[in-house]
């Protein structure tokens, strides 16, 4: 895998690491600029591209403040390709057609490579990026806006398609490449579309639900939106277009709330993943964060709670 990166023990300026970064990186991922964060430390910016089983990676490691694309004139822009995003470690906002998306460790984003585009890392970020057909990813994708969006972590087709990219990354070289290459890129873009997380769904008028219903349409809304660190009931209520009461009476009635059936909810998916051995090497910190928690310490409380046992002694139970 060929690597451009600035070297931390280097004589140069964190601008002129910068700027030589920045240079390796549109070499490999386009027309991008990038800005040092407001508060710079010592800049760290590492790129390299290379194959995984036939398809095309590209791994980008940074603490910049901000990598944008302006996207002025899309005649420019590598018209080829879209880019399926896993953000490995750290957290970071990507914002495209007017759409902003908040990453966490072992999230899935789909971006296009056409139009303006901004990265927002928060600290020190990780992505691996597979290139895949942009015409053919077009044509398997509903509407008619850019491909983009997160990938769902909770309906079939998104969950393989974080088993597949997470695989792609640990993947080393294969003598079968080229012809397992064909056969994986045709899965990515077939699981795309039903992969999505829609930006419409949680919308519904509660009128026209009975109470019992607009209680399993929440449950549903909630399981696809477990990811999101702002899922509250403040935020959830707003979506569904119903007040905060009402919301908590859905709950009430059945001698639960919405607070703790979130919770709940969040620690079994983390509990599953953490019993999953294709997310043996995932460190706990990162299922957490990908299920939506912010404090591990918390996580970890709640998760003895639940389960009785630590997370840490949990996993060891099950994986062995």
């Amino acid at each position: 895998m060929h690597t451009h990166l600035s070297n931390p023990q280097d004589p140069l300026s964190n601008h002129q690491a910068l700027q030589r970064w920045t240079s390796a990186m549109q070499q490999l991922c386009g027309r991008f600029e990038t800005a040092l964060a407001a508060s710079p430390s010592l800049f760290i910016g590492e790129v390299s591209a290379g194959s995984r089983a036939g398809l095309p990676l590209a791994c980008l490691r940074t603490n910049a403040g901000r990598i944008c694309r302006m996207g002025e004139n899309p005649a420019l822009d590598d018209d080829q390709h879209c880019f399926l995003v896993s953000q490995r470690a750290g957290h970071s906002t990507v914002m495209q057609g007017g759409e902003h998306v908040t990453l966490a460790p072992g999230d899935l984003l789909l971006m296009d490579s056409i139009g303006p585009c901004e990265i927002t890392p928060r600290g020190l970020i990780e992505h691996v990026s597979l290139a895949l057909p942009r015409e053919q990813v077009r044509r398997h994708i509903r509407g008619d806006g850019p491909p983009f969006g997160k990938i769902s972590a909770t309906n079939t087709c998104g969950r393989m398609l974080h088993v597949l990219m997470d695989q792609l990354c640990k993947e080393g070289k294969d003598r079968q490449e080229d012809a397992q290459g064909e056969a994986l890129r045709s899965a990515f873009i077939a699981l795309l579309d039903p992969g999505l997380e829609r930006s419409g769904a949680g919308t519904c008028n509660a009128s026209v639900l009975s109470s019992a219903n607009l209680r399993g349409y929440v449950q549903q809304v909630i399981d696809e939106s477990l990811p999101q660190p702002g899922l509250t009931p403040a935020n959830l209520a707003g979506r569904l277009n119903i007040s905060v009461r009402h919301l908590y009476r859905l709950f009430e009635e059945e001698g639960d709330s919405v607070c703790r059936y979130i919770q709940r909810a969040r620690l079994t998916r983390s509990a599953q993943d953490l019993a999953n051995p294709f997310h043996r090497s995932e460190s706990i910190t990162s299922i957490a964060y990908k299920w939506g928690f912010t404090d591990s310490a918390h996580f970890s409380r709640s998760f003895k709670k639940q389960f009785e046992c630590s997370p840490k002694h949990y996993r060891a139970q099950v994986l062995g």
